[in-house]
């Protein structure tokens, strides 16, 4: 008689952004297989808010560091230096590499000079809020999300 085979189920995740509404506001949220991709992907999302990620260039770096208490105040510090180096910079950014050690994140961001006429800005975000702000395990990963304020 022939043995059954034992099935092995791994429930892979996969790294993604979305958007999620919240009154005049916008949610965003990023889900990863790791803590960091899910912070990589919320930072995606952000840029979603403002326009394609797809029509950001890299053509230049910017290293961002940023520290605090736990995981969601991290992430709402990590999403407001972005948005205050895409003030300072006039930059929007579309590929993250973020490094988490503890309560630091380390990250090195990509993208280029904001062109109205190429990216067509839709809103300016003002920053991350701690509204429905969360960093927690998802479906054997990290989700990543808060609203912004538009």
């Amino acid at each position: 008689m022939r043995r059954p085979q034992a099935l092995t189920v791994v429930d892979t995740v996969q790294k993604h952004w979305e958007h999620f509404d919240h009154g005049a506001d916008i949610g965003v949220r990023g889900i990863g297989a790791t803590k960091a991709e899910a912070f990589e992907q919320a930072a995606l999302a952000l840029t979603a808010v403002i326009t394609d990620p797809q029509c950001v260039a890299e053509r230049e770096a910017v290293r961002i560091t940023c520290e605090a208490p736990d995981d969601e105040l991290l992430l709402a510090a990590w999403l407001n230096a972005l948005v205050y180096e895409m003030a300072v910079r006039h930059m929007l950014f579309s590929r993250f590499h973020v490094e988490l050690k503890g309560t630091q994140l380390i990250a090195q961001v990509m993208g280029e000079p904001t062109l109205v006429r190429r990216h067509q800005p839709a809103v300016e975000v003002k920053g991350a809020t701690y509204t429905a702000l969360r960093v927690a395990p998802f479906n054997g990963g990290w989700l990543a999300q808060t609203v912004v304020d538009v």
